[in-house]
């Protein structure tokens, strides 16, 4: 767990020494002062800070990140304080939304996303005949199903900000992907392939996203193989742009397009293959028949 430690020398080396005691548990960055830390937990490079001055110890945390990780920096800057007799101010640097304070919210909302997505990558499967028309329903799907979310989660539910078009493009690239892996899978392999696609999404993806937490709680190497699949990346990037402005959205982006463009290069190997496939009409002949009498 990534966080940040501000203060003299000797008193950051004692705080280090009593994380060196959690195993590994917390990796620790030392910044010149507040704003320098405030500064990285905007730009997610760490979840939180813990700063030793003369008027006490201060927690700079950030529920919107995780309101999980959050707690658990609190209970850490706690025992520090305890240790050396002064209380712990705590600063929440980028708060989640007033509705939804615990951040069960935007966890709940990966799930929806990722069934939306399969059965928009079944029907273009089943009902669609070529491509171009599994193409069309895919795009189509997973734009309505992007809007219809941010005006629930944004507009009636609240529990995301920020700009409204982003966030609907988002849920527009999360859906569009698993959905188009599904199809991808089931163009090539038949409903086993959206069998497939389905399973790793609900049972790999959805539990190892670290909505409800962060990645770094989940065992390790599973925290990280869920960033690398759709809805682990979905809700990393939805995070960075419903509250902080954008910040860490590089890699899962990037997460996205790739697995896009793979249910994609799917869908045209299953277009090549049904071309290939196809048998060719033959030319009819034509006879002539003589008149009568003739």
């Amino acid at each position: 767990m990534p966080i940040g430690l501000v203060g003299t020398p000797p008193a950051v080396a004692a705080v280090e020494d009593q994380f060196a005691e959690r195993e590994g548990a917390f990796t620790t960055t030392s910044y010149a002062d507040v704003g320098a830390a405030q500064a990285a937990i905007a730009d997610r490079d760490i979840y939180g800070a813990i700063a030793i001055t003369a008027e006490g110890t201060q927690l700079l945390t950030s529920t919107a990140a995780s309101p999980v990780v959050a707690q658990l920096l609190a209970e850490v800057a706690r025992g520090i304080g305890e240790a050396q007799g002064s209380p712990v101010e705590v600063r929440d640097v980028v708060a989640a939304d007033p509705d939804d304070p615990r951040g069960s919210g935007l966890a709940v909302t990966v799930l929806p996303l990722i069934i939306l997505g399969i059965a928009i990558g079944a029907i273009s499967t089943l009902l669609a005949r070529d491509s171009l028309g599994r193409a069309g329903v895919l795009a189509v799907g997973s734009v309505m199903a992007g809007f219809v979310g941010v005006l629930l989660v944004q507009g009636w539910l609240g529990i995301i900000g920020e700009n409204w078009w982003l966030n609907a493009g988002v849920l527009t690239l999360t859906v569009g992907t698993v959905a188009a892996t599904v199809a991808g899978l089931g163009a090539v392999l038949g409903p086993p392939g959206i069998g497939l696609g389905a399973v790793t999404m609900v049972l790999l993806g959805n539990p190892l996203s670290g909505a409800s937490s962060a990645p770094e709680l989940l065992p390790q190497p599973w925290g990280t193989i869920g960033q690398a699949l759709p809805p682990g990346a979905g809700a990393s990037l939805l995070r960075g742009t419903a509250f902080f402005d954008g910040a860490g959205a590089g890699r899962p982006l990037w997460t996205l397009l790739a697995w896009l463009l793979v249910g994609g290069a799917l869908l045209a190997v299953a277009g090549v293959r049904s071309r290939r496939g196809a048998p060719r009409r033959q030319p009819r002949k034509c006879s002539t028949v003589d008149a009568p009498g003739r």
